[in-house]
């Protein structure tokens, strides 16, 4: 007899609230058993926008009015506000900075959080926020793979030297290092962004997903994942789904999603009320 797969953790974004709204929107997720609290990442928004996320709703798209935060430094901030849900970008852009910065906020993020950090990375989707900061966006890729392996190394040798094309740097040490090694998850919906997750990822970050189309990228990544020099190494399936019901996320559960991103909320006025009658309306924590 087949067991039942185990039920999927709920996290919920920030990402569609006001920032005012952010710290009693995780502290209450924190209370009432999400499993985690994410924040999307942009270091700035260009008056010229192009490639607007395809299948983006209008109020998720960006404006460069947008109010934007360094993620690890407010995930840090919210670190000390909550106790026991993990804290994770969704996606930050690790190719926009110097492996230095990134691995440097993250760990310390992971440091005063006990543990509690997630590493959600991806190459951007905004080609001219690369062309604005004097990078190339057709390497954005190629940048997130060889940072990717940076930091890895920086949370875990004692020293660390890069011949990369894009972050050559001499030997150097990097303390404190992490408790324990912080999940690296690869966000994208590409062939090659799935490609890069199976192959550089501790999991996979998707977009707004059902049951059914979820269930094609698993089979995707899984079969990625055992050609790849990381098989049989744990892999997590994260998907976004504005308010999936109970039946919903048993399928989910079934399609092999281990984490699904919520955001149940009519507004950031009413962001708390509606986080509540969520966590009631799939009992979650029963």
């Amino acid at each position: 007899m087949t067991s039942a797969p185990p039920p999927v953790q709920l996290g919920i974004t920030l990402g569609r609230l006001n920032p005012a709204a952010w710290e009693g929107a995780a502290v209450l997720a924190d209370r009432l058993g999400f499993e985690s609290v994410w924040m999307s990442d942009h270091l700035a928004i260009p008056y010229r926008l192009d490639g607007q996320l395809a299948g983006a709703r209008a109020e998720d798209k960006l404006a460069p009015g947008t109010p934007l935060f360094d993620p690890p430094s407010y995930l840090s901030f919210l670190a000390g506000r909550t106790s026991r849900v993990k804290l994770g970008t969704l996606v930050y852009l690790l190719g926009l900075r110097h492996p230095f910065v990134s691995a440097r906020g993250f760990a310390t993020l992971d440091t005063v959080s006990r543990g509690r950090a997630l590493a959600g990375v991806g190459a951007g989707w905004l080609r001219s926020e690369f062309e604005v900061a004097g990078i190339d966006p057709a390497a954005r890729g190629r940048l997130l793979d060889e940072a990717i392996g940076v930091v890895r190394r920086l949370w875990t040798d004692e020293a660390v030297a890069s011949d990369g094309p894009f972050f050559p740097f001499e030997a150097v040490g990097f303390e404190p290092k992490p408790a324990r090694p912080i999940p690296i998850l690869v966000g994208g919906e590409s062939r090659r962004a799935l490609a890069r997750a199976a192959e550089h990822g501790d999991g996979w970050l998707g977009m707004s997903h059902d049951p059914a189309s979820a269930k094609s990228r698993v089979e995707e990544l899984r079969e990625l994942r055992a050609r790849g020099r990381r098989a049989g190494e744990p892999f997590t399936i994260t998907v976004l789904a504005r308010d999936p019901g109970p039946g919903d996320l048993d399928a989910y559960a079934l399609a092999g999603v281990d984490r699904v991103i919520v955001a149940p909320w009519r507004s950031s006025r009413t962001a708390e009320e509606d986080l509540r009658a969520y966590a009631a309306h799939v009992a979650l924590g029963a």
